[in-house]
């Protein structure tokens, strides 16, 4: 933990809480279209997960993705905001994070970029989301599944592109906060010694 500023943490609780707290605003919209389509969701995840994306984006830590969704599912247990899944909740947001953070380990190695990174690292993620919530709860057969799964793959790829434009607007805004001194400053080794 120590590896984080207290800059980094408090701009990850606020994507966190947008993250957890988007997907309520955002459920009744998409449900009309996956009730349309008899699947159980999908498009709610994907938008929730941005946040979480874009977290990780702009605070470059391997497990960044997965602390966020720990946190999350604490949050969503401590609220009852469990849905589905009751106690088996956090399964359900810790697995895309961990997806989410070996696609971003994966594009620093390879060099991906970023537009292409946010945009597969949403779309695994929120597939990731899908397919456990399948394994746990749902047990859609194949056709419904692959529906399922396909509509999270493509609501994925739409909020991973709003992604990277967040990311580009708060990107300067992140390092001018830190460049303007929100860390703790140093102290002068001179103001250290000790008086006689």
């Amino acid at each position: 933990m120590n590896r984080y500023s207290l800059r980094n943490l408090l701009f990850l609780t606020i994507c966190c809480d947008l993250g957890l707290f988007s997907k309520r605003l955002i459920a009744p919209a998409a449900n009309i279209l996956t009730d349309f389509m008899r699947i159980p969701g999908g498009i709610g995840t994907s938008f929730s997960l941005m946040f979480i994306i874009v977290a990780a984006e702009l605070v470059p830590i391997f497990g960044c993705a997965t602390l966020m969704s720990i946190i999350q599912s604490m949050i969503a247990l401590s609220l009852g905001m469990v849905g589905s899944m009751g106690i088996l909740s956090p399964i359900g947001y810790i697995v895309p994070g961990m997806v989410i953070d070996l696609i971003f380990l994966l594009s620093r190695k390879t060099d991906l970029g970023t537009d292409l990174t946010l945009t597969l690292a949403n779309m695994f993620g929120a597939a990731a989301a899908s397919l456990t919530a399948n394994l746990i709860v749902f047990h859609l057969p194949g056709v419904p599944l692959a529906l399922y799964v396909v509509v999270a793959l493509a609501s994925g790829a739409v909020c991973g592109c709003f992604a990277g434009v967040l990311a580009k607007r708060l990107r300067p805004v992140i390092s001018a906060s830190s460049a303007d001194g929100l860390e703790e400053p140093s102290i002068p080794a001179a103001n250290q010694a000790p008086k006689n």
